[in-house]
């Protein structure tokens, strides 16, 4: 199989051979060369236009407002989003952090009684190339009908589809000389093999956003959609994305990020820890934005925090969008007469039932035994679809209302407990999976992101412990990761898994340690040599395993 001259494509990974034939063929290759290199060079310009915003305000001191070159769009009253197809009217509740590459859940999501599936390549799923390619062939096989005893697509919990974020590359395709972006190779194959099927059946394509900064962002992939649905015969206005709002600065341009992507809207989401992590990746340095230990003092009920969901509902709402919440983590004990799956059950209703009180029309949540109790939710509290309706002229948001920090400390536990999930984040890595769980919760990159953002600036400022007063210091943080290391290493099999915790501990160190902040987590581990390897490590491992096997 030969693509275009300017394109290189690694060979397959182990056992997926036939998936990886399926999806580049030689006109799949041609669309994906054509997509990447018409967008190639615009890619690069957010990049470097978010660099020069991070080193304005760095430079300037200055904190971010509400833009005075786009008054006019805010201001103008008459602008709505196009209306969401019917599937999208009710999104009450979808299943969060899905990463596609894991068949069997993936299967039980798509027959439950979920409105939609968050179909994640970004921050639960782990970027290897056997999992992308995986992951893709399984969307593509759900899309066919392909999986035996499964709904229809048609009537199927909707594919909300979610693609890597712009700060992420594609190690396994070259375009033209340099690696492709992360974003297009999953957007132009899923376009490409799907949303035909997808929009012939009335199910999409629908996608998720992530980690979008601003309203020029949101602009370039209004172009890519635009370009793509011409390339591929469809009309106009049938892709469909939800935003995720995971970042400071992307609040305030809610309002411009809608308006760029008007016809291509399918609304805006809120989360809680990729948004908070932003304020250290952008402001950490600075004193005034010292975040306290998350685990005690960080919640939506927090003004901050608050602010920001009541601001991206009342946007939504005045401009016929509809606003998502973020995923209930937690899990459910598997004894549902338990008194602690009763409290697990009472503190994620009483969560979620805040965010539906604050008008959002749905959420996610990863426990598939959620999806019936929140469903309830929603019937109680709600009349209809969607709550659009619920305009919030009772919200008057400032900038300071979204930049004031909440009071409160570091506690020792909770500066272990953001040190065990960044260590087992990156553990997790080493092994090819995107989240993993921990003291009865799913963790992923954006509680990676948080804890590791809080022990970096929590060193950076030489903060005190509530607990006893010391230094959270370089040697306070290496001595407790050895300690947490030793609590962890407890649970591990084999000498090889103590090995790879040991490794993970020692790039979680180089992260916290350096200098300067590193910007995404995910970034920095999937440019990482030891991580590299791992991969083609794993790979070999999984070789001699097969042919092992096929021995035996």
């Amino acid at each position: 199989m030969s693509g275009p001259v300017s394109m290189e494509l690694s060979p397959p990974p182990s056992g997926l051979e036939a998936e990886h034939e399926t999806l580049f063929t030689a006109d799949s290759l041609l669309f994906l060369h054509e997509l990447i290199s018409t967008f190639n060079e615009e890619v690069d310009e957010v990049l470097r236009l978010r660099v020069s915003r991070k080193a304005h305000l760095d430079l300037s001191g200055e904190l971010p407002s509400f833009l005075e070159s786009t008054t006019h769009i805010r201001r103008d009253p008459a602008w709505r989003v196009l209306p969401v197809p019917p599937r999208l009217q009710r999104r009450h509740v979808d299943i969060g952090d899905l990463a596609p590459c894991d068949t069997q859940r993936f299967v039980k999501a798509l027959l439950s009684p979920a409105q939609g599936i968050q179909v994640d390549f970004d921050d639960g799923n782990c970027p290897t190339y056997h999992n992308q390619i995986k992951g893709l062939h399984n969307v593509l096989k759900a899309v066919r009908n392909l999986f035996p005893d499964v709904p229809h697509i048609s009537q199927a919990p909707v594919l909300m589809l979610r693609p890597r974020a712009w700060n992420m590359v594609e190690h396994n395709m070259m375009v033209e000389g340099r690696e492709a972006p992360a974003p297009l190779f999953d957007f132009g194959l899923l376009m490409f093999h799907c949303g035909s099927t997808l929009f012939e059946n009335s199910s999409g394509p629908f996608f998720y956003l992530s980690k979008v900064e601003s309203f020029m962002e949101a602009r370039l992939w209004n172009k890519i959609f635009v370009w793509t649905q011409q390339k591929l015969g469809l009309p106009l206005g049938c892709i469909k994305a939800t935003v995720l709002i995971e970042n400071v600065l992307a609040a305030f341009e809610m309002e411009e990020i809608l308006y760029e992507l008007r016809d291509h809207s399918a609304g805006l989401n809120c989360g809680i820890w990729d948004y908070s992590a932003s304020f250290v990746n952008k402001f950490g340095h600075r004193q005034a934005f010292l975040l306290p230990d998350r685990s005690k003092y960080v919640n939506m009920e927090k003004r901050f925090l608050r602010s920001y969901m009541d601001l991206l509902v009342q946007t939504c709402h005045r401009r016929g969008a509809l606003a998502t919440g973020g995923m209930a983590a937690l899990l459910l004990p598997p004894d549902a007469l338990s008194d602690s799956y009763s409290r697990v059950l009472a503190t994620v209703t009483r969560l979620k039932l805040l965010e539906i009180k604050a008008g959002v029309d749905g959420f996610m949540v990863y426990d598939l035994g959620l999806i019936g109790p929140m469903q309830k939710l929603f019937k109680l509290h709600t009349e209809g679809d969607n709550q659009l309706h619920q305009l919030r002229s009772d919200v008057t948001v400032t900038p300071d209302d979204l930049l004031s920090m909440p009071a409160g400390g570091v506690t020792l536990n909770g500066l272990k407990y953001n040190i065990a999930v960044g260590v087992l984040f990156i553990n997790a890595w080493l092994a090819g999976n995107g989240h993993f769980f921990y003291r009865g919760q799913v963790e992923d990159s954006a509680t990676a992101e948080i804890s590791r953002s809080q022990v970096w600036q929590w060193i950076r400022h030489q903060t005190r412990l509530e607990d006893d007063s010391r230094v959270v210091s370089r040697r306070l943080v290496t001595d407790l990761t050895n300690e947490v290391m030793m609590e962890l290493s407890a649970r591990c099999q084999s000498a090889s898994a103590k090995q790879k915790l040991s490794t993970a501990a020692g790039m979680f160190l180089e992260v916290v340690l350096r200098r300067d902040f590193p910007e995404f987590i995910t970034t920095y581990l999937n440019q990482d040599h030891t991580f590299l390897c791992s991969l083609s490590c794993g790979q070999a491992e999984a070789l001699d395993k097969d042919t092992h096997r096929s021995k035996l």
